[in-house]
């Protein structure tokens, strides 16, 4: 971050271009604000830089570099760093080009006008939300073991499923590859006299079909399976093969937390 009170564009004692842009356009060109309410929010004290609160008007920027917040969230200042939720359709792979020639992802991101990758993956049977973005950075922290995003999953499941059991799936069960418990877990409904149960699984875990796993190692195999929320995000009333990119306060949300687990995994080192 540099700070400085020359004027943007020639003409400083040197005629030298100065470095940065300043942070009142940054956050108006990032649609934060108007340039005048982002000048106000600045001097309120309610923007942070790389950490640490800015007042000044003067400051300047590197928009690419620099991490920017206001009053907590996190703003993306980098206008080519794009974000879209996808809802994945069942039979369709978590892949940008498939080696067996299965469906994949490149008919819902060919006309994007951006090339994208997915951040994690959804089997090719389990349908629900997929983020996909060329932000990398993001998209390492997300993906890293030790962040543990939250994902929330209903899953449609052969048979009656009893409190008990749930209790089971949040104490925990053993896998071949280990131990693994529900952060959350609840019973939605019965269906009726068809022997299914519909259960919502919350879980941090990143590990191979690992709902999936869970529920076949109580007695309940999964017959239908939709990722409904990964970390602050959430499907809501996307439909199946729809895609579409993020609003400003859902990237804010994804951007503070995966800022924050990065901070604290560098802080761990």
């Amino acid at each position: 971050m540099t700070t400085s009170d020359a004027p943007e564009g020639p003409g400083g004692p040197t005629g030298d271009l100065p470095a940065g842009v300043r942070l009142q356009k940054a956050l108006a060109a990032a649609g934060v604000a108007s340039r005048r309410v982002a000048e106000d929010l600045i001097v309120a004290g309610r923007v942070e830089v790389n950490g640490r609160v800015v007042t000044e008007l003067g400051t300047r920027i590197d928009p690419v570099a620099d991490k920017v917040a206001v009053d907590g969230t996190a703003v993306q200042l980098d206008q080519d760093k794009r974000y879209f939720m996808l809802n994945k359709p069942r039979g369709v792979v978590s892949s940008m080009r498939d080696e067996q020639d299965r469906p994949d992802l490149r008919r819902f991101t060919d006309d994007l006008g951006v090339r994208v990758f997915n951040v994690g993956r959804l089997d090719g049977d389990t349908s629900g939300l997929l983020l996909l973005t060329n932000d990398g950075e993001l998209a390492h922290v997300l993906a890293h073991p030790s962040f543990g995003v939250e994902k929330t999953y209903i899953a449609k499941v052969r048979g009656r499923m009893t409190p008990q059991t749930l209790q089971q799936l949040k104490r925990g069960v053993e896998l071949e590859d280990g131990p693994i418990r529900a952060d959350r877990a609840k019973i939605l409904q019965a269906q009726g006299d068809s022997g299914h149960t519909m259960v919502e699984i919350t879980l941090h875990s990143g590990r191979n079909r690992i709902v999936r796993r869970m529920l076949d190692a109580v007695g309940h195999p999964v017959v239908e399976l939709v990722r409904r929320q990964f970390g602050p995000l959430h499907l809501g009333t996307l439909r199946s093969g729809a895609i579409r990119e993020l609003s400003k306060i859902e990237l804010g949300q994804l951007l503070t937390i995966a800022r924050a687990a990065d901070a604290g995994r560098k802080g761990a080192r």
